[in-house]
């Protein structure tokens, strides 16, 4: 049955065709969508969730899936997920408002803003719930198999916390549009998504503070301690999504009439402040006042020292960049916690995750400073050692990772002198050969077209990656080496430091700039 033209589902229609076919353009210009080959990937990976969701349950046991404790956990699982669904429709609701283009010609035609608003709405709701449904509908799915029919109220449960997520970020993004335009809440949209995979991380870990042991004996375990508190019992208002997602038929009754009237409040009382905030943002562009006195020119001792205080003022000018490398530091509590507790026995993982960080870390900034550089030209044509300006980039790129991980490595250093060393060692390297690596086969390309990164430039993503490797892996065997007598790690050593100054000689043979 076909909608009627201009009402709401013939708009909906309209908007999840949008979002099906994923309509976008490449750096060429060219448009491409969500093939059939796509839909063969995304089938495949479902099914594969089924079969890890087949193993997980069944290791849990069919007597233990009716446990009250449970919702404590699939609670849990629903709050944590809360924020990157949070994080999700700010994204999706600045994409939907202000980047899509087509909100002048919607807003102009005889359909009503109350009614485009709704759609909006609904359409994040659905980009939203979309993948959080793909990941735990499997879940939903082999419950059955296991005597839990109630699971299916996953569905359910997973929409209705799609919808609150997408209220609290329309009126998010429709306040922060109206108070620091529509340029900036993208900024704030992309940090809280970031903050959101490092609470994910920090939340995974601090399972691993709390308890003492492993496997379902330790995780039991916190469940009980948990359950302890009247907060944190499998009754308390906290735990209500879990609940509702495991089938309670009056949690899942509340869960949903909060997510419906959440929405109809939205759509009723905030769609004329959303015509206003379009028209905020199409104004939004303001002229830079000039400064107060005279011009004054401030020139530093050396050409050196010039261009690496340049480099760093471009990326603290620039808070998109900020939130998708700098926050990578975020991570490293963990690892802090790690060092504090036990550097003898974590020495070995914490050597290995800041190499990894450190080189990750390292090759996202050496290319916004060497292949992101906006004048290369200009600096070729100027008439000063290029090898200084390169050294100097280099510097830039390297500096910020290793005074990063200066403190934990130097506690290592102090709590375990041999273990600190070593990890020193595996984390310079490791920067200096993502940075080396940038240095000489990067391609230059625009600042915008940081997260295609990989796809720009394959030689130079897959000699980061097996320096990533090398480097990690020299860290495991070479610290294990340290704690323990082994016939085989000595090997491993040798090999995987090979590896990794192999690849930087690969990297230095074909290189771009041998300047």
């Amino acid at each position: 049955m076909n909608a009627a033209p201009g009402s709401i589902l013939w708009l909906l229609r309209h908007e999840l065709r949008l979002a099906w076919y994923g309509v976008s353009r490449t750096t060429a210009g060219t448009r491409k969508r969500f093939g059939m080959s796509g839909i063969v990937v995304l089938t495949l990976g479902w099914l594969l969730f089924h079969g890890l969701a087949f193993v997980m349950l069944r290791a849990i046991g069919s007597e233990h899936l009716r446990d009250p404790l449970m919702s404590i956990l699939a609670g849990g699982v629903l709050l944590v997920c809360a924020t990157f669904m949070l994080s999700g429709g700010l994204k999706a609701c600045v994409t939907a408002l202000f980047e899509r283009g087509d909100l002048d010609l919607l807003l102009s035609s005889p359909l009503p803003s109350r009614s485009i608003f709704a759609v909006r709405l609904m359409g994040v709701v659905v980009t939203t719930a979309l993948s959080f449904v793909y990941l735990f509908s499997p879940f939903a799915n082999v419950a059955v198999f296991f005597g839990q029919p109630g699971w299916l109220a996953i569905y359910p449960a997973v929409l209705s916390m799609a919808a609150l997520g997408a209220c609290a970020a329309m009126l998010l993004t429709l306040a922060l549009v109206r108070v620091l335009g529509a340029r900036r809440t993208r900024v704030v949209g992309q940090v809280v998504a970031a903050v959101a995979g490092a609470l994910l991380f920090l939340t995974m870990q601090a399972y691993n503070f709390v308890s003492h042991g492993s496997g379902r004996a330790a995780t039991e375990e916190t469940v009980h301690k948990l359950a302890q508190y009247g907060v944190f019992s499998p009754t308390s208002a906290l735990w209500l999504p879990g609940r509702a997602a495991l089938g309670e038929g009056l949690p899942l009754l509340g869960l949903a009439a909060l997510a419906l009237v959440a929405c109809m409040l939205t759509v009723g009382f905030t769609h004329r402040f959303f015509v206003h905030g379009l028209q905020q943002a199409a104004g939004m562009g303001r002229a830079a006042s000039r400064p107060a006195g005279s011009l004054r020119f401030r020139f530093r001792s050396s050409l050196f020292d010039t261009v690496v205080v340049k480099e760093w003022r471009l990326i603290r000018r620039d808070p998109h960049l900020i939130s998708q490398v700098l926050l990578q530091m975020i991570y490293l509590v963990p690892l802090l916690f790690l060092i504090l507790r036990d550097s003898g026995a974590a020495g070995p993982a914490v050597g290995v995750a800041l190499t990894l960080l450190c080189s990750s870390m390292t090759g996202g900034l050496a290319w916004i400073v060497i292949s992101a550089e906006d004048a290369p030209d200009l600096l070729r044509g100027a008439p000063v050692a290029m090898r200084t300006i390169r050294l100097a980039k280099l510097a830039a790129a390297t500096m910020p990772p290793l005074l990063l991980t200066a403190l934990p490595l130097l506690w290592l250093v102090v709590r375990s002198p041999l273990l600190g060393i070593l990890a020193a060692f595996t984390v310079t390297g490791a920067v200096l050969g993502a940075g080396l690596i940038v240095l000489w086969v990067g391609r230059p390309a625009p600042r915008s077209n940081f997260k295609t990164r990989g796809k720009e430039n394959g030689l130079c993503t897959a000699l980061e990656m097996i320096n990533t490797i090398g480097w990690g892996g020299s860290a495991w065997c070479l610290l294990a080496l340290a704690g323990q007598a082994s016939t085989w790690l000595p090997l491993a050593a040798a090999a995987a430091l090979a590896l990794a100054l192999g690849n930087l000689l690969l990297a230095w043979l074909l290189r771009r700039n041998p300047g």
